[in-house]
């Protein structure tokens, strides 16, 4: 990883929108920081587009569309999208989400009988496509009980990723890069994969690896620091800043370019 300040200038000139985690990248104690609230802003009012993606779930995204100044926010891994105005958007039918919504249910059941410690995120009622395991914002789970609950989703057929604070899984072959693609192509008629090297990641933890795989200009903020050994793939750049001053230090430097 680079320092942000590395970041070229012509790179940073062509740079027409940004995709972010929210959790500890945006926020602190699953509130917004202010600086990345003035930095999301700043980059509306300059014309960049910003699309959140996040594994949080759609009834917690809803009131954040609406108020926070972004062009969708993409919750629940890429499952679906919100928009400024409280509509959605779903990548899968309407009859798959429904099927899949028993088995998630029976999965959730099952991991909170086998895994010592394991509890549903308080969040949970306002999911639609995937389960969340609670293991570092309310309660704690050792590595070892996050390890088993993502054994078992796996073994399941669901994909599964550990955040900063949950372990998410689900039916289904979207993720976040896939639910990237398939918004910036809905909202925007772009396609991301043809011209990605004009769009920027900015995230914080393991559940950010794929973004960061795909996206040239790939940004962590500050406090991925703790997520280092488990990660696979890292991003290009790392700012100063954690969290929300981080992103903040992002849209400066791609204020600075315009």
């Amino acid at each position: 990883m680079r320092p942000l300040r590395e970041w070229p200038l012509q790179a940073r000139r062509r740079i027409r929108g940004v995709f972010t985690d929210i959790d500890d990248t945006l926020t602190r104690d699953g509130e917004i920081e202010p600086p990345a609230l003035d930095a999301l802003a700043s980059l509306q009012a300059a014309g960049v587009t910003v699309i959140a993606v996040t594994g949080r779930p759609l009834g917690w995204s809803e009131p954040f569309a609406r108020r926070w100044p972004v062009a969708a926010i993409v919750p629940e891994n890429g499952a679906m999208a919100v928009l400024p105005d409280g509509s959605r958007r779903y990548v899968q039918p309407q009859g798959e989400r429904a099927r899949n919504a028993e088995r998630l249910r029976e999965v959730a059941a099952r991991i909170l009988r086998e895994v010592p410690g394991a509890t549903l995120a308080r969040d949970s009622a306002g999911r639609e496509t995937d389960i969340a395991i609670d293991h570092s914002e309310f309660s704690h789970l050792p590595p070892q009980a996050i390890e088993q609950v993502v054994a078992l989703m796996r073994s399941e057929g669901m994909q599964a990723t550990v955040s900063s604070i949950h372990v998410n899984g689900w039916f289904g072959d979207h993720d976040k890069w896939r639910g990237a693609c398939w918004v910036a192509r809905e909202l925007l008629g772009a396609d991301l994969a043809a011209e990605v090297d004009r769009w920027a990641y900015v995230g914080d933890s393991t559940n950010d690896q794929l973004m960061f795989r795909h996206f040239p200009h790939s940004i962590g903020v500050a406090n991925i620091a703790r997520f280092l050994a488990q990660l696979e793939h890292r991003p290009r750049y790392v700012t100063e800043g954690e969290r929300g001053a981080g992103f903040a230090e992002v849209a400066r430097a791609l204020l600075e370019a315009r």
